[in-house]
């Protein structure tokens, strides 16, 4: 009989506590010894009652016999926490997971740049824009986006991470054959098929309500920090950022319009300390110095609508004429005058650069922007394709002002 059975025996053993689980695991080594344990042996556990007994006396493997159907059906792969392949950041909580089940690749969390982005399911369209922006660059930089695949910030959050090319992992609150919300069922399949999507409950699981702040805890538990795009003070969202106080994580938050209930509980924890987030490099520059070899530049293909006017469309093609001399190729044109998105450093760089090519060092002395500013300025500003890279760490626009 596959060991494996016996880890799902435990794991989905009802009336049978977390932590209970793992002060079995802790005493007997493995499950399969569990299960043959007996009433004497199982009252040695530290803190074993008579109820937690009764619930061990249940033998029966029917349940672990479907699961592993189930998971053979949907292409699961069970991880349990002694496996190799499951994070060490995972497993050194409080409270992890006694198994996972894995759809997709899962990646080697504890080399990666793991960044956790949440949001409230009814957030704001700045919030939404800020999270899918900041996962985008965040993604294009190395970053392994974390996200819990509901609605608003989580899912823009995803989105970003796969407009980038990146790779993004989504921790859900139910069994993989049941997609939560419906309507995310497009990055569903989005996420599974280039990234991972994670769950501790099994297949056949219903998303309840009291799942999703127990998850969170997976969600912070794989990063190395959590950004917060927006919360309410009330907010299921605020639980994922106490759940990464607790286990030793960043905290990091986008700051929101004072006075915006909707973001009050983020602007609270900005207050409390936590990172102030602008820029991908806010929170990435915490990390490259410990994962240089992860955290890269890298100039992305994105599309971008520049202010002052509606998305650029494809020339006609012109009647024949007479042979001119070749012309050179139009850029885009960046209306400076609209809703350019720029942040005040951005905007003095790019207005420094316009008709010149300028090194890093002239530009701090040019702008008077310190230095680490400058640098985060132009990374996100190569990464829209505003600002190209040339030789000798030189910058030019790649855009026409106007």
């Amino acid at each position: 009989m596959s060991a494996l059975k016996y880890w799902l025996w435990l794991a989905n053993l009802p009336k049978l506590g977390g932590q209970m689980k793992l002060a079995l695991l802790e005493h007997f080594g493995e499950p399969e010894k569990i299960y043959y344990g007996d009433q004497e042996e199982y009252f040695h556990v530290k803190g074993m009652t008579r109820s937690a007994v009764d619930a061990l006396e249940n033998k029966r493997l029917e349940t672990a016999d479907r699961i592993l159907g189930d998971c053979d059906r949907l292409g699961l792969q069970v991880l349990t926490m002694q496996d190799a392949g499951y994070p060490d950041r995972l497993r050194n909580i409080f409270d992890p997971p006694l198994l996972l089940y894995v759809q997709g690749r899962m990646p080697l969390f504890d080399e990666e740049v793991a960044v956790a982005m949440v949001g409230t399911r009814r957030c704001s369209a700045y919030a939404l824009e800020m999270g899918e922006k900041l996962a985008f660059q965040m993604a294009g930089l190395g970053a392994v986006i974390v996200s819990g695949l509901a609605s608003g910030g989580d899912a823009a959050a995803h989105r970003g991470a796969l407009r980038a090319g990146g790779f993004t992992a989504a921790v859900i609150g139910g069994g993989h054959d049941i997609i939560y919300p419906k309507e995310n069922a497009p990055l569903y399949e989005d996420i599974a098929a280039r990234g991972v999507i994670l769950s501790e409950y099994p297949p056949g699981t219903e998303p309840r309500a009291g799942h999703f702040p127990v998850r969170n805890r997976i969600i912070s538990g794989l990063s190395l920090g959590v950004v917060v795009l927006e919360a309410p003070e009330q907010s299921g969202t605020l639980i994922t950022a106490g759940r990464a106080l607790d286990q030793g994580r960043d905290v990091f938050a986008v700051p929101g319009q004072v006075g915006d209930r909707r973001c009050a509980g983020s602007n609270q924890l900005l207050r409390d300390g936590a990172g102030v987030v602008t820029d991908a490099w806010d929170v990435l520059g915490h990390y490259a110095g410990r994962f240089p070899h992860k955290i890269r530049s890298l100039r992305m293909e994105e599309p971008r609508r520049f202010g002052g006017g509606a998305p650029e469309e494809k020339p006609e093609k012109k009647k024949e004429k007479k042979p001119e001399a070749p012309a050179q190729p139009e850029r885009p044109v960046l209306d400076l005058s609209g809703d350019h998105g720029l942040t005040d450093d951005q905007l003095r760089i790019v207005r420094a650069l316009n008709g010149r090519t300028v090194q890093v060092d002239d530009l701090v002395e040019e702008t008077q922007i310190p230095t680490r500013r400058v640098l985060s300025a132009l990374t996100v500003l190569e990464l829209d394709r505003i600002v190209t890279q040339e030789s000798g760490k030189r910058f030019s626009l790649a855009v026409a002002l106007q």
